[in-house]
């Protein structure tokens, strides 16, 4: 199947499932927001499970990412500011779908020690009764996180600190394998910690990352004010050019925004309910709430900051300035050289907590296929060489590498929640039920008819 209709069929489905779940739900990422907010404040029920803050922020790590930033600047330099809106309409309308997956791997996920695993692989097996089809979305799943994203992850921050070192000089020729070798190394200590050490370290991280980040480009915006009434314009006029529209097939303005939203907020993708399902909830719903927040704070507060940042500088892209380049030059050109410091440190910790993040999602699935401590030990050292790989490859394999194996993931995933939807709005119209009658709301699926969730049918969080 050629880009052009692998990439249609894809943004097709992905843009359907939003609009669809946006209906059904009733605009449930509008009408419950407010809700969303207030059950993070909500604290976990055991010692040692993960909390519904910390399950959003495992999420979020592997959400925000380098794609956040060199994401949305390639995503610009090859489609134009009006890539930017169609970023936009995927997560809002994405949000839904969203809800969807991480409600229903809420509702299948099971116990691991005296924590939860979950997520689309579960909830295809149990639900849909296709163990082969959750085999299929799981080794889509590991490879498209350890080995396309984590690659990815490592590229940029590579790319990022090319700055520092001269063409052609000895320290160019050795930067990636230095800068691969420490990322493995710190990607090493943290995953043979455990999940729960993977929450604890990004519920602090990517809150105060993400928030002097988005302070740099508040600055940055209100510097530049005159120019945000043209940068708004240029969004949506080149958003509905014909010409940017339909030029270039998948390279077109539309496809360039998609393919970089759905990287950097993964909406829809199946890769999010990986870390909703390790929440420990009194209700599936609640976490299904939460975790529309993560795509909320990644593409419209994150993605956000950057594109605007760069837009309002004026500086322009090229064939030699994308990606990490680009913001690098963009932000040095306001707030100096200090600014191309900065950046490359938040591409590191950027690339860090997704790092993590990504490989929280891989060991569920991998324990999905089989749960052996040999195959896991095995695992973890490929997944760790993957960091290292990855930064030593060129920009458009890792690239092409890291969207060929989401696209692969998200439709698998799509056609699932597409045939369990249904159960997750039933999960939905219980929890509203219970909420106007003044309760917080428990979770008994006997009474709602639905089968399979084994973990709160033996009366586990009621």
């Amino acid at each position: 199947m050629n880009e052009f209709l692998y990439t249609y069929i894809l943004v097709a489905l992905l843009v359907a499932a939003g609009l669809y779940f946006t209906v059904r739900t009733r605009g449930v990422q509008f009408r419950l927001f407010p809700e969303a907010l207030r059950i993070l404040t909500e604290k976990k029920r055991g010692e040692k499970g993960v909390s519904s803050f910390q399950a959003l922020m495992i999420s979020t790590a592997s959400r925000v990412g380098t794609g956040n930033i060199a994401g949305v600047a390639t995503a610009i330099a090859a489609g134009g500011a009006g890539a930017v809106f169609w970023m936009w309409l995927l997560a809002v309308i994405g949000s839904a779908s969203a809800f969807v997956e991480s409600t229903l791997a809420q509702i299948y996920k099971e116990r691991d020690g005296e924590q939860f695993r979950g997520g689309p692989a579960y909830y295809i097996q149990k639900a849909m009764k296709k163990r082969w089809l959750g085999v299929v979305f799981a080794l889509f799943l590991i490879c498209c996180f350890a080995y396309g994203f984590n690659a990815l992850q490592a590229f940029n921050v590579s790319s990022a600190l090319e700055y520092y070192a001269a063409e052609g000089s000895a320290l160019a020729q050795w930067l990636p394998v230095i800068t691969g070798g420490v990322l493995a190394a710190l990607t090493a200590l943290v995953i043979f910690g455990g999940v729960h050490r993977i929450g604890a370290i990004t519920s602090g991280l990517v809150p105060v990352m993400a928030l002097v980040y988005i302070g740099l480009g508040v600055f940055i915006t209100v510097k530049n004010a005159s120019a945000i009434p043209g940068v708004f314009e240029a969004i949506f006029r080149e958003a509905f050019d014909f010409r940017a529209i339909t030029g270039g097939f998948a390279g077109s303005v539309v496809m360039y925004g998609v393919k970089r939203g759905l990287f950097s907020n993964e909406a829809g993708m199946g890769s999010a309910p990986n870390a909703a399902a390790t929440a420990d909830v009194s209700h599936p719903v609640k976490q299904g709430l939460v975790q529309m927040l993560s795509v909320f704070i990644d593409t419209i507060v994150i993605c956000s900051t950057t594109a605007i940042m760069l837009l309002v500088t004026g500086v322009q892209s090229g064939a030699q300035l994308t990606g990490m380049p680009y913001v690098q030059q963009a932000v040095s050109s306001q707030v100096g050289e200090w600014g191309i410091h900065f950046i490359t440190l938040s591409t590191f910790l950027f690339a860090f907590s997704s790092l993590i993040g990504n490989y929280c999602y891989t060991e569920g699935n991998l324990k999905f296929i089989k749960d052996s401590r040999a195959l896991l030990m095995v695992f973890r050292l490929s997944a760790v060489a993957a960091v290292f790989i990855g930064a030593q490859l060129e920009f458009s394999v890792v690239w092409d590498l890291a969207d060929v194996l989401m696209g692969l993931m998200a439709l698998v995933n799509l056609i699932a929640i597409f045939c369990l939807g249904g159960i997750a709005l039933r999960a939905l119209r219980d929890y509203t039920r219970q909420k106007r009658e003044g309760r917080d709301p428990r979770f008994v699926p006997e009474q709602l008819g639905i089968s399979g969730a084994e973990c709160w049918e033996k009366g586990e969080k009621r």
